[in-house]
């Protein structure tokens, strides 16, 4: 029986207030009473052992031995050493973190929320009781209760490792804290990190579970398809639906986002399946995609399944470019199969590199390239052996936004302006958004606030002394960071001031941002001005206003740039767009908040640190063309313009300019096993005359087509990949030959996934001679890209993709996991709430047992050291002497010094009495 149940009797009505105020809790199979009192926690591990005062009481009444004092104090450092008392120093009270899941497996199937339960949890909170809400779904926030604001961002994830991570970070140490999560309880990440954490922490995890109706859910259990086809071979995707008997659905098949067959499908008692057979006629990546349409289906997320086709037989050219007739795109032709024009790249997605052989990037900004597409090209070049060409314009480098980008490190070329190379100076300010979502967390413990503040940071760090910056933090209204000033040498200290604004709730009112930020760049004496508005997609306010704004700004040389945080899909996104367009700068959307930094760089690079020359400039030929082909070309005497960058180390140039800066025209480098030139002058639009009348460009053209691309595969190797359920079986054939080759130079798999792009290494297992396989886990929807390489070879493959919705899937284990946890950190299934702000015990006590052991038995010495002397050496020791009457020792005072005994002569007989008696 707990020990809270005996004291129930006692206090009776008042039972619920001295319970939170003591607790009677097993600790290690010992009953526990603890109780706080003005901010410190007493607990006594064995409270039994004061039973024992009773009876000494009566045993000294007794035994007049045990009245003598010391002895009675021994006797009770004993029992205290027994109960064990331990102290903790806590404010009263408890702090509650509540974790409400927002992600959509919740959102959507319980659209009234947990409301009611946060208004009970309200009712029952204590004076001295903190209460605080944590909206959780692939991010977390701390509810601000002043904002309105909700969670915004990634939905479709349950992270709750992730948050409980958060809220022990963000706890007080000095308060009792306890953590409570509603939801359904199905995790999507990994709990172990967490668990260790928060076993060690003392804080109780408590869980309150809604499950979902799966009886009535409607899903798409398993989509078939061949991964890697020849063009134009015919083959079957198959799709396996389970649902109620006798309900009629709609299911719909997409090829690439585009709808190619719906019909109408019947449940039987196991399930139906539909079956399409297509084919893919050109080279490259298509995601095929079956969608289940069910008005009722209480479950929704569960209802499409996807995955990529790769078809090859053939390498391909994609060319993004800013020019519909692409003047070196007739020239490509005459050497590559098949060209790919891209002029709209705001759809690429790295299944657009499957089956190509080299992108080349002509004139095309930055800002309008996806951000996973400009990822993936690093794994694509260094592993999977593709080439990369860039080509110069006013887009392109530097002046294009590619500075700190993905491909900055891809690229022969360093693209940020030196100090001493600049001809003019800037005004910059910098509108931050410090609304409430900034406020919440992303990996790594940091919030959005502080990789938007690294990001400002950053952009003032690459500005040049000459130039001058203004920094505001805004909400409903400005606040003035850092006034007007010109960088000198204060860059750190501008800096440090950046990174020090704190998320402040509320929302950013954009104009009142906007009209601040002008109002200080009228005062800079810099002919050009430029302002970055950093906002939030889905709570960017106060349109009125901006147009007429910007209009001003315009007419007084000043432009524009937006760094929103989200996608366009977000509400404001049409606001936000329509602030770049008007005001002829730059738009970029990151869903991804850790990119912050490098955005933030690449913007201040293009407007205040890049060069694009526009007067004519003589050419100068380098060695490095052999390198390339057998023959040098005739190059042109002079280009039109060129963008200024400067040669990295180890990287090659065929072609320099004759100016002052001596600046590459033409450089390339090898970048792991993949190839990568630079191009610095245009070759078409405004600029590229010379080139374009070049009689040798179409030579120039194919000969670094040739050199970037990747080869074809060799003969004697074969590689097959097949998807089954979640995992992806890689296998490697391989004849005689290749079989020796392996003994010097061993295969090495290696994948990188979509959103990461981080490579790993995979190890091989041999089923056969000349057979080699590997299995690969495929979580959630990402797509994996891989290669397989020998030396200098490389096999490619992928994107292979596991399927979407992990957030819809309510696996039973990730529940007990989760239940698992809250029992072993000493929470539990919450159905009365008012148990939620029960203080939580201490965990692992350091109890004071030893330190009462350690007195007892310093009382027992100087009570022994008593008993044996009477006393007389403590008193000789504090200055006493001693005077005998009739053989009786009196003390007196040694105000009169002692007559001293000569050593020869022996004491007196009374002395050695005194000493005889102590001996007895």
């Amino acid at each position: 029986m707990e020990c809270w149940s005996l004291l129930q009797p006692v206090v009776g009505k008042r039972a619920s207030r001295v319970k939170r105020r003591w607790q009677a809790t097993p600790l290690q199979g010992r009953c526990t009473v603890m109780r706080s009192v003005k901010g410190v926690q007493y607990m006594i591990e064995h409270p039994e052992a004061f039973w024992a005062i009773p009876v000494l009481v009566a045993a000294g009444m007794w035994m007049p031995e045990l009245r003598r004092f010391l002895r009675i104090l021994i006797l009770l450092c004993l029992v205290l050493a027994w109960a064990n008392p331990v102290f903790e120093r806590l404010q009263p009270g408890v702090d509650l973190w509540v974790l409400v899941d927002k992600s959509n497996s919740v959102t959507l199937t319980q659209p009234e929320g947990y409301e009611e339960t946060e208004r009970l949890l309200k009712e029952g909170q204590g004076p001295h009781d903190r209460l605080f809400l944590v909206d959780m779904a692939g991010e977390s926030l701390v509810r601000d209760p002043e904002s309105p604001l909700v969670l915004t961002g990634d939905r479709e994830a349950t992270r709750i490792g992730h948050a409980i991570q958060m809220v022990l970070s963000q706890r007080d140490p000095k308060r009792a804290s306890r953590i409570l999560l509603l939801g359904d309880g199905f995790a999507t990440d990994v709990l172990d990190y967490s668990a260790e954490r928060l076993l060690t922490s003392g804080v109780p995890l408590d869980v309150r579970l809604n499950r979902p109706d799966l009886l009535r859910d409607v899903r798409v259990e398993e989509l078939r398809s061949p991964i890697r086809v020849r063009p134009g071979e015919p083959f079957v995707v198959d799709a396996e639906l389970t649902g109620p008997a006798g309900e009629t659905v709609s299911v719909l098949f997409l090829r690439d986002g585009q709808e190619v067959n719906r019909q109408d499908v019947t449940f039987t008692d196991r399930g139906a399946e539909v079956r399409w057979a297509m084919e893919v006629a050109r080279p490259g990546a298509t995601l095929l995609e079956v969608q289940v349409e069910q008005a009722s289906d209480p479950i929704p997320g569960n209802n499409r399944r996807q995955v990529w086709v790769q078809a090859s037989g053939g390498s391909r050219l994609l060319l993004i470019s800013a020019f519909p007739d692409d003047p070196i795109a007739r020239f490509l032709r005459r050497e590559v199969v098949q060209v790919d024009i891209v002029n709209d790249p705001s759809n690429l997605t790295p299944g657009a590199l499957a089956g190509t052989a080299s992108v080349w990037i002509h004139n095309v900004h930055a800002a309008a390239v996806p951000r996973p597409f400009l990822d993936a090209l690093d794994f694509f070049v260094r592993e999977q052996g593709g080439g990369l060409v860039m080509v110069g314009g006013k887009s392109s480098f530097g002046s294009g936004g590619y500075h700190e980008s993905p491909i900055d490190e891809l690229l022969p070329v360093s693209m940020e302006l030196k100090e001493e190379d600049r001809k003019l100076s800037i005004a910059i300010a910098i509108v931050m958004d410090r609304s409430g979502s900034m406020a919440a967390g992303v990996a790594g413990g940091r919030t959005k606030m502080d990789l938007a503040n690294a990001g400002a940071a950053q952009a003032i760090e690459l500005m040049g002394e000459s130039d001058s910056i203004t920094v505001f933090a805004v909400d409903t209204q400005p606040h003035t960071i850092v006034p007007l000033s010109r960088i000198g040498g204060q860059k750190r200290r501008l800096a440090g001031l950046v990174r020090r604004i704190q998320s402040a709730g509320g929302g950013i009112y954009v104009f009142n941002g906007l009209e601040a930020a002008w109002n200080e760049l009228k005062n800079s004496t810099q002919d050009q001005r430029h302002i970055i508005l950093f906002s939030d997609a889905a709570d960017s306010e106060q349109p009125e206003g901006v147009s007429r704004l910007i209009k001003e700004m315009r007419a007084n040389n000043t432009t524009v740039s937006v760094i929103a945080l989200g996608s366009d899909k977000d509400p404001d996104a049409p606001f936000l767009e329509q602030i770049a367009e008007e005001g002829e700068g730059r738009l970029f959307f990151n869903a991804d908040a850790s990119t912050l930094p490098s955005v933030f760089a690449q913007e201040t690079v293009s407007v205040s640190r890049s060069a694009f020359l526009e007067d004519p400039v003589g050419t100068q030929a380098e060695v490095g063309w052999r390198e390339l082909a057998a023959t040098f070309p005739t190059w042109p005497t002079q280009v039109d313009g060129y963008n200024l960058s400067y040669l990295r180390e180890e990287a090659s140039q065929s072609l320099r300019t004759t100016d002052e800066y001596a600046a590459p025209l033409i450089a390339h480098w090898q970048r792991g096993v993949g190839n990568v030139a630079a191009v610095s002058m245009p070759l078409g639009g405004p600029f590229s005359q010379e080139m374009r009348a070049w009689p040798e460009l179409g030579d120039f053209v194919r000969t670094l087509h040739r050199w970037v691309k990747r080869q074809d595969w060799p003969p004697g190797l074969a590689l097959r990949t097949r998807r089954e359920g979640d995992v992806l079986r890689v296998s490697l054939l391989a004849d005689e030959e290749w079989q020796t080759k392996f003994a010097l130079t061993p295969p090495v798999l290696r994948t990188a996934e979509a959103g990461t792009e981080m490579a790993r290494t995979h190890p091989w297992r041999r089923m056969e001679p000349g057979h080699l396989r590997t299995d690969l886990s495929l979580e959630g929807s990402a797509a994996v890209r891989g290669v397989v390489r020998i030396g200098r070879q490389v096999l490619p493959f992928g994107p292979v993709s596991g399927q979407p919705g992990s957030e819809w899937q309510f696996p039973r284990e990730a529940v007990e996991t989760l239940t698992a946890l809250s029992v072993a950190s000493g929470g539990s299934q919450r159905t009365n709430l008012s148990d939620a702000w029960i203080r939580p015990p201490q965990t692992a006590p350091k109890g004071t047992r030893l330190w009462w052991l350690w007195a007892c038995a310093g009382l027992f010495l100087f009570e022994a050291f008593w008993s044996r002397t009477g006393g007389k050496r403590l008193e000789i020791a504090l200055g006493k002497k001693e005077k005998f009457v009739e053989g009786k020792p009196e003390l007196k005072a040694t105000a009169q010094a002692a007559p001293k005994t000569p050593p020869s002569e022996e004491p007196p007989a009374s002395r050695r009495s005194m000493f005889d008696k102590a001996k007895r």
